[in-house]
């Protein structure tokens, strides 16, 4: 069984140990040491990296036989062996995981709400916790609750006690451990069974900062970030803050009134502009139907627009329906082409029944009602012919 140097002293950088064998699964080259300093993932949090006889080491696990692995990139022979941790990401691990046992034991305290989950990720970190709902006000509250436990610097200890004597030490959860149990011990706040690294003071956390929360499983998943992570959170937000305000010529404190009248204004001018779309929609059905040709009772509108939508069409299309006696076949060229037809109350025949007739003799695809129905797929060299079918349903003669 390897000896887990991290166990004792989470400030381990740098250690000597004997490499007892590497073997090769798949393309993964794995060392087995009598001792390590590299923390394998488990329990949430990712695993150490460094390097093994100045080899690189890229990730830790544990075997199931409780065995570290070592995954290396290149081989390393038997014998006396150097280890480095990657202090930067050690250190980072230490205070995200230290800040979520405050922050775990703080829902707890203020919200009796247990921790499910705890995944340290690369940017963030995230706990789940057995709670329906986390307003505003409860998520200040434990920031502050952990704020205050950062800066009052407590000592943070390692305990080893035997499975039966958890209960009394009064732990956050349980541990299906046997044996002596790891404990970690944030003075007079928090005690919880943990293997992972942690550091010695609160102080050393820095900060411990919630971003957000949300709807999770039943529960609710809360993401946060500690220390180095919060500030680079502050800096990165501080700076779009600071670049919001310049465009605005404004202090970043005025931005959520500015932000309100824009977005009234907006309104404004989307209304605005919605009328005169109205206005020239009308304008154009009125010159279409001027210009339209007559076949018996039938005005017959057929064109092809670029550069519109098809939503845009289908007003246009109800427009010019709105008049007695139009069949409409309005298309947009693409690619890929689109087609619009409509046909006014009391006009015979089916748009339907026009698009089948079309998309069967050219193809493509759609359907709709017998007032208005939409196709789309044809080939673009066939859609003046795609159309000329359509149009026969309604005017077979021409």
């Amino acid at each position: 069984m390897t000896e887990r140097l991290y166990y004792a002293d989470s400030y381990i950088k740098e250690f000597h140990a004997t490499l007892l064998e590497t073997r090769r699964e798949g393309d993964r080259l794995l060392a087995l040491l009598d001792r390590t300093a590299f923390y394998p993932t488990s329990g949430g949090q990712p695993c150490d990296t460094g390097t093994l006889g100045g080899v690189r080491v890229t990730a830790v696990e544990e075997d199931a036989s409780g065995a570290v692995l070592h995954h290396l990139e290149s081989d390393v022979p038997a014998g006396p062996v150097e280890g480095r941790i990657d202090w930067e990401r050690r250190f980072d691990h230490m205070q995200q995981h230290t800040g979520q046992h405050i922050l775990s034991q703080a829902f707890l305290r203020l919200a009796r709400a247990q921790t499910i989950s705890f995944h340290l990720g690369r940017d963030l970190s995230t706990i789940d916790l057995e709670l329906q709902a986390a307003s505003p006000a409860l998520i200040r509250e434990v920031e502050e609750l952990a704020a205050r436990l950062v800066f009052e610097n407590r000592p943070v200890r390692i305990l080893s006690v035997d499975r039966q004597d958890l209960p009394a030490l009064g732990v956050r959860k349980d541990s299906e451990r046997q044996g002596l149990i790891r404990v970690i011990e944030i003075e007079d706040f928090d005690r919880s069974p943990c293997g992972g690294t942690h550091v010695s003071r609160t102080g050393e956390i820095g900060m411990i900062a919630v971003l957000g929360c949300e709807r999770y499983k039943g529960g609710v998943r809360v993401e946060f970030v500690c220390g180095g992570r919060a500030l680079r959170v502050f800096r990165n937000e501080h700076d779009i803050l600071q670049q919001a305000a310049r465009l605005h010529t404004s202090h970043p404190h005025d931005l959520p009134q500015l932000t309100e009248k824009l977005l009234a204004e907006k309104a404004a001018l989307a209304r605005q502009n919605s009328c005169l779309q109205e206005r020239i929609l009308e304008m154009e059905a009125e010159e279409l139907c001027r210009a339209a040709d007559k076949i018996g009772e039938i005005t017959l509108i057929r064109r092809i627009f670029t550069g519109r939508k098809v939503e845009e069409l289908k007003v246009l299309a109800r427009k010019l329906i709105a008049r007695r006696g139009v069949v409409a076949i309005l298309a947009l060229g693409g690619p890929p082409p689109q087609v619009v037809i409509a046909r006014s109350e009391g006009v015979p025949g089916s748009c339907h029944l026009a698009v089948q007739e079309a998309v069967a003799r050219l193809g493509g695809k759609g359907g709709g009602r017998p007032e208005l129905a939409q196709a789309g797929g044809m080939d673009a060299d066939a859609l003046e012919a795609w159309m000329g079918v359509a149009e026969a349903h309604f005017a077979p003669a021409r």
